[in-house]
């Protein structure tokens, strides 16, 4: 399935394909230059880092792009539906229910957007053949500056997302685990709090693998559960006796500056797309791509968030999961594949935070000292995530906070921007006013949107305290 990512580095081309909801993905590039180091083989990566190894001079392009642009229109889609795929889901219908039904013109206009501004991406690369990253797109528009924010947004957004996930964990990991008991008599923490800690240590050894590809059908394993969630939910309309009666709200325009938070963040990929754009046989078609994959992910999205409104109306949770009925079985496969997900995401998530690290330590330093370091730092901001998440528990809020503060500039805002700084000079004046109001919209959207979502979340705190 995921087909796009070829490394030349690894033996068999073996792939490692990291599938994002709200964040999350960057590691597929970067890993085979990570496996070119172990094995102190000449890397072909051509990784954006400055301190990747280049491709060697005796390698061409045209023999480069032939042997990794192997994917078809069908193969882009389902990679790039597969990516969008992910957290900001179990969001939609509390979004649609907070906001009223009229704030679906705002998910699908946000998806129009964020489909418009995947194809300005392809654009840039149209314009710089070599480039091959998001923050290589930056370098090009504003030079190092330009790369510098980028990946600044970048981490940040990974940073952010598993917070939120961390947050997912442990609320459906109390649910599935109700009725337990789970007690450390020195331990203040509660039982949802003590399960938390143990999944996170479970999946906590993933992050010292140098090599993920022997994990990377964990990848596929992360799009096959939003799948299965978005089935559980129907199958509880259809076979769990919960009745589609509620009314949803017309507009409820109080709240539009949050949920619009967790809207953007629903459709946030926009990091990986150069790897899809150079992994295709023929990029000419790479805004069809687009337009197809942002068109069935928000078929999903709206389906999926009305569904959810219409069954649980006024009580639907801010996760999907955590509102159908608990005696289901399809209940329990819903909430498993909840609890699971976050689990499949730290390695492939950490994994460019990982690289750069040890990039940057010294030379005289073996692989088994810098596999300790890089390992040691992982660990530490996993257990750095998961204090954050058990401290300000609110899905939510953080979800929307990320989206508006983070997403909507990678999402909506740097590709106009870039697009206008590298093309400038053959954007047509209409084009010109479109992608200047958009860079206003996304600024103004993401300013209201994080003033609110960080107030909530500052209030819940709070009453909590």
């Amino acid at each position: 399935m995921f087909k796009w990512f070829r490394s030349k580095c690894l033996p068999h081309q073996n792939q490692v394909a990291s599938e994002s909801v709200h964040g999350r993905n960057l590691a597929l590039k970067e890993l085979s230059c990570s496996v070119c180091l172990e094995e102190n083989k000449a890397c072909k990566c051509e990784e954006s880092f400055e301190s990747c190894k280049k491709v060697d001079s005796d390698v061409s392009e045209d023999e480069q792009h032939h042997g990794e642009a192997n994917n078809s229109v069908t193969h882009a889609v389902i990679n790039m539906t597969g990516m969008l795929i992910g957290l900001g889901q179990l969001s939609t219908p509390y979004a649609l229910e907070s906001g009223g039904w009229v704030s679906a013109f705002l998910m699908i206009g946000l998806g129009v957007i964020c489909a418009y501004c995947s194809h300005l991406l392809g654009k840039c690369l149209d314009k710089h053949p070599k480039s091959r990253s998001y923050t290589d797109i930056g370098q090009n528009a504003f030079g190092t500056k330009g790369k510098l924010l980028a990946a600044t947004f970048i981490y940040l957004e990974i940073f952010m997302a598993l917070v939120s996930y961390t947050i997912s964990l442990h609320d459906n990991i109390n649910r599935v685990f109700s009725g337990t008991q789970v007690q450390i008599p020195w331990a203040k923490l509660s039982r949802s709090q003590l399960l938390t800690l143990a999944a996170v240590l479970v999946a906590l050894p993933s992050l010292w693998l140098r090599d993920l590809s022997s994990i990377s059908f964990l990848s596929f394993g992360g799009v096959l559960m939003s799948l299965v969630i978005f089935a559980s939910v129907a199958c509880t309309g259809i076979f769990g006796g919960v009745k589609a009666n509620h009314i949803i709200p017309v507009l409820q325009i109080q709240n539009i500056p949050a949920i619009s938070g967790l809207y953007i963040f629903s459709y946030a990929g926009h990091i990986v797309f150069p790897n899809l754009y150079k992994a295709m046989k023929d990029p000419s078609k790479f805004t069809k791509v687009s337009i197809i994959s942002f068109s069935l992910v928000t078929l999903l999205y709206s389906t999926l968030a009305f569904m959810g409104a219409k069954l649980y109306g006024l009580q639907v949770n801010p996760q999907i999961t955590l509102s159908m009925p608990p005696h289901l079985i399809v209940t329990k496969i819903a909430l498993w594949a909840t609890v699971l997900t976050p689990m499949t995401k730290y390695a492939l998530e950490f994994a460019p935070m990982a690289i750069q690290v040890e990039h940057n330590l010294p030379d005289y330093m073996n692989s088994r000292t810098k596999l300790i370091v890089r390992g040691t730092v992982g660990s530490f901001l996993l257990l750095v995530i998961l204090a954050l998440a058990l401290s300000v528990p609110y899905f939510e809020y953080v979800l929307s906070l990320t989206g508006s503060l983070v997403s909507i500039a990678i999402c909506v805002i740097f590709p106009c921007a870039f697009y206008l700084k590298i093309c400038w000079s053959q954007i047509s004046r209409p084009l010109l006013v479109l992608n200047f109001t958009l860079i206003a919209f996304g600024f103004v959207l993401g300013v209201f949107g994080t003033i609110s979502s960080s107030k909530l979340l500052m209030q819940n705190l709070s009453r909590a305290h």
